[in-house]
């Protein structure tokens, strides 16, 4: 081989090299879905669908800034045990998230409705939030700006939580949780309640999810009217797509 060629070859693998390791470059947004099912749907330790189970869907959409907007909704039964007419949630929320070295952030806003509900206290929800990540923890804050889930006189109700969030690898994870939700209004307090679970999630890949969690709380006053206690200890089963 003459000098011309090696030099040649020589100067074509360097710039394979240098091509192979450019990244590609992030896009500027996006736009995810997801659809599921679970055996119980639980918010924060509570049973919102009778201990049945409930089929949930949501998207997202995400920008390189930092900025996302989102939609969830799950069937529920709450509501129409409380004598009202909606049988799902339909979840609206949108913030920014950021991080400064290795602490993340997260603020936005939250607001929960309730289609056609016919309750005479409005169940609709509006919660600010923010949130700090360090490491695999994240605590926050959630601030109900109206009525929190139709109890009266509850403005300015909050939840507080910390969970974590742990890689045990090959597909499985691990995430402890803690919470405290405080319902404002000297009427409410007996509705004030800590809540806790601990959940084991499987990622198979291809966007299909599996999570089996522990969920539970230490108040009995949320009663369905078949009697059963909504709040006590269970194990939750779900299944979730993601695309």
């Amino acid at each position: 081989m003459n000098l011309k060629a090696s030099a040649l070859l020589s100067t074509l693998a360097l710039s394979g090299a240098a091509f192979a390791q450019t990244a590609a470059p992030a896009p500027d947004y996006t736009l995810s879905f997801n659809v599921g099912a679970v055996s119980e749907y639980r918010y924060r330790g509570i049973s919102q669908s009778r201990k049945k189970p409930a089929l949930q869907a949501g998207a997202d959409f995400a920008h390189k800034s930092g900025f996302y907007i989102g939609t969830w909704g799950s069937t529920i039964k709450w509501i129409s045990d409380a004598g009202g007419d909606a049988d799902v949630e339909i979840d609206v929320y949108g913030g920014y998230k950021g991080s400064v070295g290795a602490f993340g952030y997260d603020v936005g806003v939250l607001t929960y409705q309730y289609p056609d509900h016919s309750l005479p206290i409005s169940p609709n929800t509006t919660e600010v939030y923010l949130a700090g990540t360090f490491g695999p923890a994240t605590l926050k804050y959630s601030h109900a700006t109206s009525n929190l889930f139709g109890f009266a006189n509850s403005k300015n109700s909050y939840y507080l939580d910390l969970s974590a969030a742990f890689d045990l690898g090959g597909g499985w994870s691990l995430t402890p949780h803690i919470g405290y939700q405080k319902v404002k209004g000297a009427a409410n307090d007996p509705f004030s309640y800590t809540d806790y679970s601990l959940t084991l999630g499987k990622d198979f890949g291809n966007g299909l999810a599996a999570s089996a969690a522990l969920v539970g709380t230490d108040n009995d006053n949320y009663i369905a009217p078949n009697g059963k206690n909504l709040g006590n200890g269970t194990v939750v089963l779900g299944l979730k797509y993601s695309f």
